[in-house]
């Protein structure tokens, strides 16, 4: 991989019943991301809004699964929620950077709900 190749996946599966997505790269770094956080950064408009102002805070997807994986092209995966949820695409850039970013992400979805009086059960 050069230095302007962004990571690639090499394989993806199920972990923990169905509650992570494992995620192999070719720069060798293995994550695994859980199911609940998948869900609730999901880069669907339903969550994020077509404007910073209109993200939707998801409350209540603690156990949320993944029910399956779906190739989007060569570029992506589309992900089925237990809950329904389907619609959002997941880039390799932005499952990578769900991991990169995971504690600043997760901090500030965890203030948000709390802001809101909402929680993850």
């Amino acid at each position: 991989m050069s230095d302007t190749q962004q990571p690639w996946p090499v394989e993806l599966r199920l972990v923990n019943d169905k509650r992570a997505l494992h995620i192999c790269w070719d720069d060798n770094r293995h994550d695994t991301i859980e199911a609940e956080y998948l869900r609730v950064e999901s880069p669907s408009a339903e969550v994020q809004g077509h404007l910073p102002h209109e993200r939707t805070i998801v409350p209540g997807k603690k156990n949320v699964t993944i029910q399956d994986v779906m190739p989007v092209g060569t570029y992506a995966v589309r992900l089925v929620f237990s809950d329904g949820h389907s619609t959002g695409i997941f880039t390799w850039p932005y499952l990578r950077k769900l991991t990169d970013q995971r504690q600043a992400i997760w901090s500030k979805y965890l203030e948000a709900l709390a802001a809101k009086g909402l929680t993850r059960s």
